[in-house]
């Protein structure tokens, strides 16, 4: 009889064992998918991150046509060298056709300049114009200053969108507001400037071309 009370108590004892095991095991597994493991003391784990393209600075030369967003398309007549305080300052010297304005803007901060777009990005651009304005519903007010970030912003399909989106023909012109008007013009001039640069061909000829797309040339011939 002594015997089996014995045997009882070791397979009690057996149990509790292996009760014991089993969340040791689970930490294991969550120590490796944290991948913890086989680190020292003062190491931490090594967190893997994208690196990003590193840009390019971007080197222009005298006589290069560059973009400034908020004036358009300008000559580099002069890259000079100044000194503020103990600092050399190195920059371009831009001339603004369109608006007979020399811009000063040093080397460093070319993210504000970027070169005249190629003769694709040109293509593109009167395939935009060919297509249907968008119709916007909203209040005008909102709509004139999204037109005039897109126009400030240099890049030249937000650009050609504006004119396109803006155009009008002769027999609703009278509902086109003095401010939209304004917007069409601006637009309309920076985009066409971009296109003699990039083109070189005479204003006339570019705004034929860009008249044409936008369906302009019947609504001019029939005004003569």
């Amino acid at each position: 009889m002594p015997k089996k009370k014995k045997a009882k108590k070791v397979k009690i004892l057996k149990k509790t064992k292996i009760s014991k095991i089993k969340p040791k095991a689970k930490l294991k597994l969550g120590a490796q998918d944290k991948k913890t493991t086989n680190l020292g003391p003062d190491e931490k784990p090594v967190i893997k991150k994208i690196k990003k393209q590193p840009t390019e600075k971007r080197i222009y030369n005298l006589k290069d046509y560059v973009v400034y967003p908020k004036h358009g398309v300008g000559k580099i007549t002069a890259i000079e060298k100044a000194t503020v305080g103990e600092i050399e300052i190195q920059f371009y010297k831009i001339f603004i056709e369109k608006e007979k304005l020399t811009l000063t803007v040093p080397i460093n901060q070319q993210s504000k300049l970027r070169h005249i777009s190629s003769i694709n990005q040109i293509n593109k651009c009167v395939s935009i114009l060919k297509t249907k304005p968008k119709i916007k519903r909203t209040m005008w007010s909102r709509r004139a200053q999204e037109y005039d970030q897109k126009i400030n912003s240099g890049k030249i399909y937000e650009l050609a969108e504006v004119v396109k989106d803006l155009n009008k023909n002769t027999d609703i012109i009278a509902d086109q507001s003095y401010s939209e008007r304004q917007l069409f013009e601006k637009a309309y001039e920076r985009l066409k400037s971009e296109f003699e640069a990039v083109l070189k061909v005479s204003p006339e000829d570019v705004q034929k071309k860009m008249d044409k797309a936008l369906g302009r040339t019947a609504i001019i011939e029939n005004t003569e």
